[in-house]
């Protein structure tokens, strides 16, 4: 029995993945002792734990069922669009799930509003006002702008993976 076997039955996962890990506590550490220095940290737990709660019990379900129904929709579509007289094709052309190419500029740019939210909805311009100088106005379009291209990049790389697969097909 060869060490990376026993490894990987031991832990369940590659090496670099304990390494990964590691980092990534480390990084949280060094975070936590920064917020601890500071003395922000009774503000830092309330938010913390809101997030939790807010993500668990508001935005998770929203956003599965947001999912289903776009699998939903886009299993309906696919079955729709086969007939009894067109064969299906060959197995190594695979056409490429829709879902995903929904999913990613989704989730970008949720997570872009989820950041930058303050600026956005500009719910900071006085404190931004005063510490720059500028308006938050901008923020709001730009943010629009980055969505629109995100979802734009994603329905052209679908539509270039789906031709590609079609030549495989051929």
């Amino acid at each position: 029995m060869n060490g990376r076997s026993r490894w990987a039955r031991t832990y369940g996962a590659p090496p670099w993945h304990l390494l990964a890990l590691a980092l990534c506590f480390l990084v949280a550490g060094y975070a936590a002792t920064r917020v601890v220095d500071v003395g922000i940290w009774p503000g830092f737990l309330v938010w913390f734990v809101g997030a939790v709660i807010f993500h668990d019990l508001v935005l998770f379900p929203l956003y599965s069922a947001a999912d289903f129904a776009a699998r939903s929709s886009t299993a309906l579509t696919r079955r729709r669009g086969r007939t009894a007289a067109r064969p299906r094709p060959r197995p190594t052309g695979r056409r490429p799930a829709p879902i995903n190419y929904l999913r990613v500029p989704t989730a970008f740019s949720g997570l872009l509003l989820l950041v930058w939210s303050p600026l956005i909805l500009r719910g900071a311009e006085p404190n931004y006002r005063a510490a720059v100088g500028l308006s938050t106005i901008p923020y709001l379009t730009r943010w629009i702008l980055v969505t629109l291209v995100l979802f734009a990049a994603s329905a052209l790389l679908y539509l270039l993976r789906r031709l590609a697969a079609r030549r495989v097909c051929r």
